[in-house]
């Protein structure tokens, strides 16, 4: 009996293994020092409309989210990943203000500060990382800039995960005082008829119509398909509970002052 509890319990532990995917090495100008040489993406399936949090589901989530403080050593990762899909399943753009991190929600907002300089960021988890040492977050490009991370390559960092609500009005007011306004992004492509078929499908379910804005940098074009301005923490509550009907979840908050340069096509 004890040989036969023995041999299930290895079967159990054996099958519960999972072996990760690798992705290539990332390559950083020659100027920046990178931590992490090697990423792993955990694909998420995304735009079902089956699988989108109810509000009751996301009022019982958030509470426990912003409870999140830690304080560690941050990364960036760009270049070779720039045009590729993240965790998400989204097309990371390096250009944009969002983060990879092992354990906060996909989708969900952080407030990141740099606690060398103090300056402070808002990014969007959309990535699964890093996966080198003990680091607490790979930063976009851009979020790693706006901190003066992107020389060193690393940095100590604070993060603090916030609701939407709370990163739309720092948004919000950050961007009134540059005179720019806040969008709501609902879907980033590297193929335009991928972005044209979302624009078509939203209008035709008598939302306002999204605008298409395309920008080419690091040999790759994006089309981002983006909604707005964005008034109120409630209309954008409103307007995502809408889009979650027809499986559009991925949804983030950008402002003028991010995108540029930027061609609008639509």
């Amino acid at each position: 009996m004890n040989k036969i509890i023995a041999i299930l319990l290895i079967f159990v532990l054996c099958s519960c293994s999972t072996e990760p995917v690798k992705t290539t090495d990332l390559s950083i100008p020659p100027s920046v020092t990178t931590a992490s040489t090697t990423r792993l993406h955990s694909r998420l399936h995304i735009g079902n409309a089956d699988t989108a949090s109810s509000p009751d589901e996301e009022d019982t989530l958030f509470p426990s989210i912003v409870r999140y403080l830690k304080q560690g050593i941050a990364s960036w990762y760009g270049p070779e990943f720039h045009g590729k899909k993240t965790a998400s399943g989204e097309i990371y753009d390096m250009y944009a203000m969002t983060a990879a991190h092992n354990t906060l929600p996909i989708s969900s907002y952080a407030r990141v500060t740099n606690l060398e300089n103090q300056r402070s960021v808002i990014v969007r988890i959309n990535d699964r990382g890093p996966f080198h040492g003990k680091r607490v977050m790979d930063l976009s490009y851009a979020a790693a800039k706006k901190l003066d991370l992107h020389q060193s390559g690393t940095g100590t960092v604070e993060i603090k995960a916030i609701a939407p609500e709370q990163a739309l009005t720092q948004l919000q007011n950050t961007a009134k005082k540059q005179e720019n306004k806040v969008y709501l992004q609902v879907g980033s492509f590297g193929d335009k008829k991928t972005a044209l078929k979302l624009q078509q499908t939203i209008a035709a379910h008598h939302l306002p119509q999204p605008k298409i804005l395309s920008s080419r940098r690091q040999g790759a074009t994006l089309y981002k398909v983006q909604m707005g301005p964005v008034k109120s923490p409630e209309s954008v509550h409103k307007l995502n509970t809408q889009l979650a009907k027809l499986g559009i979840t991925a949804t983030q908050f950008v402002t003028e002052a991010d995108q540029k340069p930027i061609t609008m096509i639509q």
